[in-house]
């Protein structure tokens, strides 16, 4: 009969430091490696070995590698999940006139993130789901990931959702992969992502800078809390929190601070400026050179979003009394009207289109075009589309199993190997440079080779990416 050995540990530290745990499974030639937030069910991964020895010896290497770390001997229920920070929903009907909404989706909770390319809307709320929808408005994929979804961004070709589990999740695959994973102690409020660094803006107003192989960088603490407010470009890092907005370069640098942009809410930014939405119902555009105020949209509630038309041609607002405003570049408004779906937590504009996400949950696309505009201030607006999701539609989750494969000759070869204490991805095939390959860090084994759709280059250069479907070679 097969003997079953269970070793649980916890890392855990006062202050809103780590907050972790890792159990470990023996059953015959089995490992059974459950970890994740205490106080959560975690993730789970499966590996079978030759024999019941091997089994033992794996086991007790993660083990000793968890407890040099810090962990230690626990009994699970003792300590609880700490809290996760929800954005306050303050929202009230607006009194405007109805905005030309085509079409409109509800995706069953509050919604944060928001991302708009060419193909398709994604939309992600506080249950977790994330949902897309073309742009005349069919639900084409659902995604169910752990815990809620505090923002959607992209960066090049591919898509992460940030969630409150700590995880920020790549959704470019067959299945999301968890491509980050953020200190216990960070209570995120929002990220924003360029070339593979990610910055993270939290609830203590503290920014922090993570790389493509999920290693701290830098963190700054600023002169406010409620951290809203990220963006990121190749050259610095915006910070906007309840105390104004900073720059920083990618190195961590202050380089300048306006405080008169406090009460932050939301961020956007184009190629020479940055747009803070604050509390204190105004939109601030500031330089990014200097951080000087360019211009102020001024609206009649505070702002909880913002967004732009290419070049900053125009500016749109959506406000706590759900509804949007439309500004020319200098801040003269343009028009206000109510969305009829709650107020607007994110927004992004694209071909004459807004698209927001909003405090009842929906997804909805309104015409931005002078046409629309124009007739619905005149009272006449299109009949609203209520899209449904198909009941037959897939619900795909997160998963640490890896599907395998022989080599076929086509897609690209990697390896992980084993560096001191850390697991790293080199490109097998050939043509290629011997620099670490960005790669889901839970799927990660020594010696493995895997074969993957394709591989790119950060536009920086030094390291790859992989993309698509990923396979284990056997």
């Amino acid at each position: 009969m097969e003997s079953t050995d269970m070793t649980y540990l916890e890392l855990s530290e006062d202050g809103g430091g780590p907050h972790k745990f890792y159990e470990v499974t023996v059953s015959g030639p089995q490992v059974t490696i459950t970890y994740g937030r205490i106080g959560e069910s975690g993730q789970t991964k499966i590996t079978s070995f030759p024999t019941e020895a091997k089994a033992q010896a794996a086991a007790a290497k993660k083990i000793g590698e968890k407890t040099r770390r810090g962990y230690a001997s626990a009994v699970r229920g003792v300590r609880q999940r700490r809290s996760v920070t929800r954005r306050a929903i303050a929202s009230t009907r607006s009194t405007a006139q109805q905005a030309p909404v085509l079409w409109s989706f509800a995706s069953g909770a509050s919604a944060f993130g928001i991302f708009v390319d060419e193909q398709r809307c994604w939309v992600g709320n506080q249950r977790g789901d994330v949902y897309t929808v073309t742009h005349d408005g069919t639900v084409t994929s659902r995604y169910r990931l752990p815990d809620g979804v505090k923002c959607i961004v992209a960066d090049d070709f591919w898509i992460y959702a940030g969630c409150d589990d700590g995880k920020v999740y790549d959704l470019t695959g067959k299945v999301p992969r968890a491509a980050y994973e953020i200190a216990a102690d960070v209570d995120i409020y929002w990220l924003d992502i360029h070339d593979g660094i990610l910055g993270v803006s939290d609830r203590a107003g503290r920014i922090t800078t993570i790389d493509y192989e999920d290693e701290f960088q830098w963190a700054r603490t600023g002169r406010g809390d409620s951290a809203w407010m990220v963006r990121c470009d190749e050259d610095a890092v915006y910070h906007g929190h309840s105390g104004g907005v900073a720059r920083y370069t990618t190195e961590g640098a202050l380089v300048w601070e306006n405080q008169g942009a406090g009460d932050v809410l939301f961020g956007w930014q184009e190629e020479h400026s940055v747009y803070a939405g604050t509390a204190r119902s105004a939109v601030h555009r500031l330089a990014k050179g200097d951080g000087r105020v360019e211009a102020v949209y001024r609206c009649d509630a505070a702002v909880y979003s913002c967004a732009t038309s290419p070049g900053g041609r125009h500016v749109f607002a959506g406000d706590s009394h759900s509804s949007i405003y439309c500004f020319d570049a200098s801040g003269e408004r343009l028009w206000k009207l109510g969305t009829g779906c709650g107020s607007a937590f994110s927004m992004q504009y694209l071909d004459e289109r807004l698209y927001i996400v909003t405090t009842d949950g929906s997804l909805a696309c309104v015409d931005a075009s002078e046409a629309a505009i124009a007739a619905a201030r005149t009272g006449t607006v299109p009949q609203r589309v209520d899209v449904k999701a198909a009941a037959s539609l897939a619900v795909v989750e997160p998963s640490v199993v890896v599907e395998t494969t022989t080599y076929t000759g086509d897609g690209v070869v990697v390896e992980c190997v084993r560096e001191g204490e850390r697991l790293r991805v080199h490109v097998l095939s050939p043509g290629y440079e011997s620099w670490n390959v960005q790669f889901p860090k839970d799927i990660r084994e020594p010696g493995a080779r895997y074969l993957v759709e394709g591989v790119r280059s950060a536009a920086r250069g030094g390291f790859y990416r992989a993309y698509g479907e990923i396979k284990r070679l056997l």
